[in-house]
Order: C-alpha cells, then sequence, then structure tokens
C-alpha cells in the first residue's frame, strides 16, 4: 500500500462522513418542519414521526378519509394519484394553491420548511381540532 492509496481512501471516506452529515441535516430539518406543520394543524407534533400513523394524520389535515390509508399503502401506481390528491388538498388547507403542490412533489426538503415556518395557518374545511401539550 503506497501513500497515494492512502490518500484516496482518506478522501473517499471524508466524503462519506461528509454525506453522512448532510443526509442528518436533512432529516433533522425535515422532521422539525413536518413536526411544526402537524402543530399548525392542530395536531400532535410527535404524529410526524410515526411510520404509517403520520400518514393517517396526514390525510385527516388534508381531510381526507381514513380509508385512503389503504390505498396509499397497498395500491401500486393508484398511490401515486391518491398522494398527488391528498396533497394538493394538504396545501389548499394551509391557503396554498397548484404551484406549491408542485413544489411540495418535486422540492419537498424546501416547501415543507417554507410551509413549516412561514406564516402560513391552516385554513382546513373547518376549525383545527386543539392540540394536546
Amino acid at each position: 500500500m503506497n501513500g497515494e492509496d492512502v490518500a484516496v481512501g482518506a478522501g473517499a471516506g471524508g466524503m462519506g462522513v461528509l454525506g453522512t452529515l448532510i443526509w442528518l441535516a436533512v432529516a433533522i430539518l425535515m422532521i422539525v418542519a413536518m413536526w411544526k406543520v402537524f402543530v399548525k394543524a392542530g395536531q400532535p407534533g410527535w404524529a410526524s414521526i410515526i411510520p404509517i400513523y403520520n400518514a393517517y394524520v396526514f390525510l385527516k389535515i388534508a381531510g381526507k378519509p381514513g380509508w385512503w390509508l389503504i390505498i396509499l399503502l397497498l395500491v401500486p401506481v393508484l398511490n401515486i394519484i391518491f398522494y398527488i390528491i391528498a396533497l394538493a388538498a394538504f396545501a389548499q388547507n394551509f391557503g396554498k394553491g397548484v404551484g406549491f403542490v408542485v413544489g411540495l412533489i418535486l422540492l419537498p426538503v424546501i416547501f415543507y420548511p417554507i410551509l413549516a415556518f412561514s406564516d402560513a395557518r391552516y385554513i382546513g374545511t373547518g376549525p383545527a381540532p386543539v392540540a394536546s401539550p
């Protein structure tokens, strides 16, 4: 093993660590953003980190029936269509339009934090339920 091989290995390891740190920062940003969005909608923030249950609460925020969860989880191709419909209703319940829905689909890492940290308010189909402390 020569010095050049060691340098290449160290560089590759450093890139792996950097990639992991960036991924971790984005993951934390998304968790915090989704937590805040759920709280804005009057739902418990912790629901955003529980797999499957977070999809159910997302549908609730979007004003869609709970049985859609079965379609979202079990029906290929159709789940994409239902997800886009639910995402459009979700954005509409925060007073956002079609352009914002496209942003949520294509750049969720940017648009969910915008929804969370902006002055966007949940308007929903009725009064937002009160979140428990």
